[in-house]
């Protein structure tokens, strides 16, 4: 067995024993590898060791490796990281899924892509503007105007634990406001939350789609 498929096994056994913990089934969970920095080559890798499900947190660099790897169908790419609205509708091409929408420009500029997105609401769970996200105040707004669009479907909310808080409190203020916004679009209610270090934490919160980095790919190779 390679280091990879050990990762994959190991993070897909820590998933089920938080699974059991919440009382909920491991099919309501996806396990996304992010995969930044790494080349396509590991993806490949995480393929045959049964991943399907890809984030990317670059435009530039998520767009080559969709790319490269075009021929595997029923691989699904996220995009993760802060989007600018100027590169959205190139996002959309490769993109099945956004989890950083958190302003209206950037739904506007998917809404304008040839193909259909589903989208996350960042959530800002601090005033750390460098992570991004829509203030909690300002969901329900955004919700709607997602609602609202043509190419768009709202998946859910997404955010990041904030440094320096127990990443479960976090969670649970994110799952509260899921709970607004499943208000507004009974269908939304998926929750995109936890990395590698805190994803047992997320699970219990009812977080339904995993964002796991290191974890699964190993550290990140050296920037040239």
């Amino acid at each position: 067995m390679s280091q990879i498929d050990e990762r994959v096994t190991a993070v897909r056994e820590q998933v089920s024993r938080a699974a059991d913990r919440a009382g909920r089934a491991m099919d309501e969970i996806t396990v996304i590898a992010v995969t930044k920095f790494h080349p396509a080559e590991l993806v490949a890798q995480l393929y045959a060791a049964g991943i399907r499900d890809v984030g990317e947190n670059r435009h530039q660099e998520a767009e080559a490796k969709a790319a490269a790897l075009e021929t595997l169908h029923d691989l699904t790419w996220h995009f993760v990281g802060q989007l600018q609205s100027k590169k959205a509708r190139r996002v959309a091409r490769y993109a099945r899924v956004v989890h950083s929408v958190d302003r209206d420009s950037v739904v506007d500029a998917l809404d304008g892509a040839e193909t259909p997105v589903g989208c996350f609401i960042q959530v800002a769970l601090s005033d750390d503007e460098h992570r991004g996200g829509v203030a909690p105040g300002d969901v329900e707004r955004l919700a709607e105007r997602v609602v609202a669009s043509r190419n768009l479907s709202l998946v859910g909310v997404m955010a990041v634990a904030p440094l320096g808080e127990e990443p479960r409190s976090a969670f649970a203020r994110l799952r509260a406001i899921s709970e607004r916004v499943q208000a507004i679009e009974p269908s939304a209610s998926s929750i995109s939350a936890g990395m590698s270090g805190d994803f047992a934490e997320a699970i219990l919160e009812g977080a339904t789609h995993l964002r796991v980095g290191t974890a699964i790919t190993g550290n990140r190779p050296p920037t040239p």
